[in-house]
């Protein structure tokens, strides 16, 4: 990835923040991107203090205007954009489906789905001048299965595998490979907020994965990398489970 430019949503902390920081170890200039502009100015002086390179860019996905001047942001600076990690996401409230109130919902949606294509649709613009690209969209587990309480959240990440399917269909004849990740429980602040809150019982989400461990951050950001390399130059379309094998049993 040396020189390669790299575009990653919600790289203030957790999954985001590990993609960044190993894109920039792999030689890649990374555009930190998140809706806290401390936590990006963060997290890219920490890269630029040990030598590699990253900018930081606030942005709230669900703005269009926001997210084309992210890109734009990234072409201005390094001049064409390479990869991206649409990382960017919220967890949801607990709610059954006759119970999610109607403002829960959209927010969820409005975040999780509609920011992913919001990136995508201006990540693909200017790929397709360049005839080249790779974009990896972040759904989940949630994505692959359904869990009570969490209807507005896995319908998001459900639609996340769809907008990747159909979107690797359309481009990947234009030289833009197109795939999704699928998350397990990830050791994350997210994840630790919804382990001390109560909604996510530790020892019930360790039991559930074979390997017996909650996921660590640097082997979805791992996962990422590789599909963003040569070496996934024939992935196209897929929903990669990085979930210690919950969704095989």
């Amino acid at each position: 990835m040396k020189d390669k430019v790299v575009l990653i949503t919600g790289a203030g902390s957790g999954m985001g923040e590990a993609a960044a920081n190993m894109f920039a170890e792999a030689g890649a200039n990374v555009v930190v991107a998140d809706i806290s502009e401390a936590a990006a100015k963060s997290v890219a002086d920490k890269i630029t203090a040990k030598g590699q390179k990253a900018i930081p860019v606030q942005c709230d996905v669900t703005n269009g205007q926001q997210v084309k001047a992210m890109v734009d942001k990234a072409v201005e600076t390094y001049g064409r954009l390479d990869a991206a990690f649409n990382n960017a996401g919220v967890q949801s409230l607990v709610a059954d489906v006759a119970d999610l109130e109607e403002d829960e919902y959209d927010r969820i949606l409005n975040i999780n789905l509609k920011g992913v294509w919001l990136c995508m649709k201006y990540e693909l613009q200017q790929m397709r001048k360049q005839g080249s690209g790779a974009i990896v969209n972040n759904s989940s587990i949630g994505g692959l299965i359904g869990m009570p309480g969490r209807a507005a959240y896995h319908a998001a990440k459900h639609g996340v595998l769809g907008l990747t399917k159909s979107a690797a269909t359309e481009y990947a004849a234009k030289g833009i490979l197109i795939n999704a990740v699928c998350p397990g429980t990830i050791d994350t602040p997210m994840v630790q907020k919804m382990i001390s809150s109560g909604d996510l019982p530790e020892d019930q989400a360790v039991k559930l994965m074979p390997i017996g461990r909650l996921g660590r951050a640097e082997e979805v950001a791992a996962t990422v990398l590789w599909l963003c390399s040569p070496a996934a130059s024939f992935i196209v379309g897929q929903a990669i489970a990085v979930d210690g094998g919950f969704t095989i049993v």
